[in-house]
């Protein structure tokens, strides 16, 4: 365990598992996704942390000796911050930790609003090479819905950045985010962004709400609810129908998912179908998660 304070709850990305967590920032300036209750508590108000302090955690962990070879920057919104303090953070990182093989972060496409092509490369070139970017859905009735701040060009503009600076982008859609009403459409304009924008890594896992979906659903004006097994199977077939991706690796084994599926888009693409057909017309043959399970 890396001898640092953090400001908790940390959030990462499941395959941050053996990097540094480093918390340049606390919380998410946005925070307002109504399908997100990360940063709700009192103690995750949005506040960056000062240069000074992130070079004495960094220093402290240089002297420990603990093996450092990648590195998150957390929490929820670190690339919010101005081209100039990135930089300087990713200085201090290569200082004391020049053997660094990548440095990652959560990415919001807002944040990229006011940082160029140009910039985002320099950042590349000192190690910040992948960014996990929440587009959540590419369709702009739901993100309204779900008070995204976001749109389909939005979020394809960011990652058509990301890309031509080098960088690589993983990026989340939540399965069911529309409800029955809305799934379809979720489904077909996910892809389209993600055909469109060729990200190196596709990730899927089932929105659920453990503080309850109130919040959530009442921007639905009571239309709303929670698609059962069968209906998220059906989604994530059209999706998949839908995706034309050249060498995405996709995943869809979070632990919110009844099923387990991995592949590369596209050679995997028919493999992948196969088997989300078979959950859906012979559950019974199909390895899937119980409801204890599934979670977070």
């Amino acid at each position: 365990m890396y001898p640092l304070s953090y400001t908790e709850p940390v959030f990462r990305p499941p395959s941050e598992w053996k990097s540094l967590i480093l918390q340049v920032t606390n919380g998410c300036s946005w925070n307002k996704c109504t399908f997100c209750d990360m940063y709700t508590s009192d103690n995750k108000k949005f506040k960056p942390k000062k240069p000074e302090l992130i070079e004495q955690e960094l220093v402290t962990i240089a002297e420990s000796n603990l093996p450092v070879g990648r590195v998150f920057l957390a929490d929820g919104d670190a690339m919010m911050l101005p081209f100039n303090r990135l930089k300087e953070i990713l200085l201090l990182i290569k200082q004391y930790f020049p053997q660094v093989t990548r440095i990652s972060s959560y990415c919001l496409p807002r944040n990229l609003t006011n940082k160029t092509v140009e910039q985002l490369t320099e950042l590349r070139a000192l190690g910040l090479s992948l960014l996990y970017v929440g587009c959540e859905s590419g369709d702009d009735e739901v993100l309204n819905l779900i008070e995204k701040g976001e749109s389909y060009q939005s979020s394809l503009v960011a990652l058509t950045k990301i890309k031509q600076a080098g960088m690589k982008s993983s990026v989340m859609i939540l399965n069911g985010l529309g409800g029955p009403k809305l799934s379809k459409q979720h489904a077909i304009n996910s892809a389209r962004l993600m055909n469109e924008a060729q990200p190196d890594f596709l990730s899927t896992l089932v929105v659920s709400f453990p503080l309850g979906e109130e919040r959530f659903a009442s921007n639905f004006n009571g239309d709303y609810r929670q698609l059962n097994q069968q209906e998220l199977f059906q989604e994530m077939s059209t999706l998949l129908q839908a995706l034309e991706l050249d060498k995405t690796i996709f995943r869809s084994d979070h632990a919110s998912n009844y099923l387990v599926l991995k592949g590369i888009l596209g050679k995997d693409k028919q493999q992948l179908l196969d088997k989300v057909n078979m959950a859906i017309t012979q559950p019974q043959q199909i390895p899937l998660r119980q409801e204890w399970q599934r979670g977070l």
